[in-house]
């Protein structure tokens, strides 16, 4: 892989593609005193909402597009289960949706995100029935071609897909189409559903008809494809990327998974042509807002009025060449604490880089799964479910609680949490004991986890703790 070429940006380089305004943070809050911050954590007490009319706009230059910096990731909307309110628990909550995109235009949120794949395939019916009750030009609507599977390769099946996202965001024009997951599966994958069967020209073709405004694609997986779609960017030219950037990610992304890209030469590559990225993950699925609790109280002693999620919204939209910053907001208080980090964005110091650096370090010692929480493996078909056990684990591995040797004094304390937050988080005939290893799940993992391996390491460590061996 690529992480180490001179024509990457390295990780100081970050400070550089910051904006000016960066600088001027800088200078205010240096020195800044315990009596300053006391009174920030006030003003942030007294400010229950979000301010309206303060969102930080960012510009397209292909298209000149005003875009908000915060957009919506539509991948994970609220279930009935998530509400709490009547109907079936795995149904999209769709009042409760609706309520969400209101709030976010509200406040100055224009860019939506979705995928025919999304919540089990609901998300754009969900999407374009949110978005349908808003003026056309108060958001731009972002949808991918979703053909992972090699049943659906075929130019017939590919151009159904295309046409029904149409259909479902009851739009006749789409903001932003992308290529969805190129990388995954390798340059055949690349081929077989874009090239050979002629999809991605009739894309181009379809641009200059003004059906899409935008093309461009996002990026897992192999670098070479990653490489070769950009040394084709004189041929398609490309209007936006998509890519995974947050603090750990930049500079560590190989030391997660050793499969991954780091995000400074993603965006180094972007940058030198010019070409918008769009940032999917800053919180890393939610792992960079579930920091173990010594990093958590490090940052509440520097910033107390800042959330820990702050810290990542921050650090991903300080860079001069993202368009947008995508969160799949589930809740309101997740679209709320999002909308302060960026109505209006204060862009991330030097000294508070750094600062996350060493965060990022301490987090790459602690041993979780990459586990993004995305659900493209889902569903298992022997009905695992697989994210909410690897969720699980990794939320008790960050907090410092995960059982390891039956001696130790808090054995007894940590093994019956364990497996009663298991029980509770994931239903007894969803765990890990029930993979088959048939492997279906793993070519669809965006972070190449060899699933069926991680599930059997955790039935046999949730074996152990059951027996109370070490």
């Amino acid at each position: 892989m690529k992480k180490n070429q001179d024509k990457g940006i390295s990780r100081r380089s970050f400070l550089k593609v910051m904006g000016a305004g960066a600088v001027t943070t800088a200078a205010v809050l240096t020195g800044c005193k315990d009596k300053k911050k006391e009174q920030a954590l006030e003003e942030y007490k007294k400010q229950v909402e979000p301010p309206t009319g303060k969102m930080t706009m960012r510009s397209n230059p292909n298209s000149g597009d005003q875009v908000s910096l915060l957009g919506y990731g539509m991948m994970r909307l609220p279930t009935y289960k998530d509400t709490g309110r009547s109907g079936s628990e795995d149904d999209i909550d769709q009042e409760m949706v609706n309520r969400l995109v209101d709030y976010a235009i509200e406040h100055g949120v224009n860019y939506f995100d979705t995928s025919p794949v999304y919540c089990q395939g609901h998300s754009e019916r969900s999407t374009g029935i949110a978005l349908s009750r808003h003026k056309r030009n108060e958001f731009y609507v972002a949808t991918k071609l979703s053909n992972f599977n090699d049943e659906i390769w075929s130019r017939e099946e590919t151009m159904k897909m295309y046409h029904n996202s149409f259909k479902e965001l009851q739009v006749d024009c789409i903001d932003y189409y992308l290529l969805h997951g190129i990388g995954m599966g390798g340059m055949e994958a690349l081929n077989g559903r874009y090239i050979d069967n002629g999809i991605l020209d009739f894309l181009v073709e379809e641009r200059e008809k003004g059906h899409i405004r935008n093309l461009g694609f996002s990026y897992h997986g192999e670098i070479e494809v990653f490489d070769h779609l950009l040394s084709l960017h004189d041929k398609y030219k490309w209007d936006f990327v998509q890519i995974e950037l947050n603090y750990l990610d930049w500079d560590w992304a190989d030391e997660i998974n050793d499969r991954n890209t780091d995000a400074r030469y993603l965006y180094g590559e972007l940058e030198k042509r010019g070409i918008p990225a769009v940032i999917m993950e800053p919180l890393l699925g939610g792992r960079l807002s579930n920091l173990p609790q010594y990093l958590v109280k490090e940052m509440k002693q520097r910033a107390p009025e800042r959330s820990v999620a702050s810290w990542a919204f921050r650090y991903a939209g300080t860079p001069k060449g993202v368009l947008t910053v995508l969160s799949g907001m589930t809740y309101m208080e997740h679209l709320k604490d999002n909308l302060l980090s960026y109505c209006p964005l204060t862009p991330v110091t030097e000294e508070e880089t750094e600062f996350l650096y060493h965060v990022a370090k301490e987090v790459v010692g602690v041993e979780t799964i990459p586990c993004n929480d995305c659900k493209y493996c889902m569903p298992c078909p022997y009905g695992v479910d697989i994210p909410g056990i690897f969720v699980h684990y990794n939320k008790v591995k960050n907090a410092g609680r995960l059982p390891r040797h039956s001696q130790d004094e808090h054995y007894e304390e940590y093994r019956r949490e364990y497996l009663i937050g298991l029980d509770r988080s994931v239903p007894r005939l969803r765990q890990a004991n029930h993979c088959i290893q048939c492997g279906q799940c793993e070519p669809h993992c965006p972070q190449n986890i060899r699933i069926p391996r991680e599930l059997a390491k955790i039935d046999e460590f949730v074996e152990q703790m059951k027996r109370g061996e070490d």
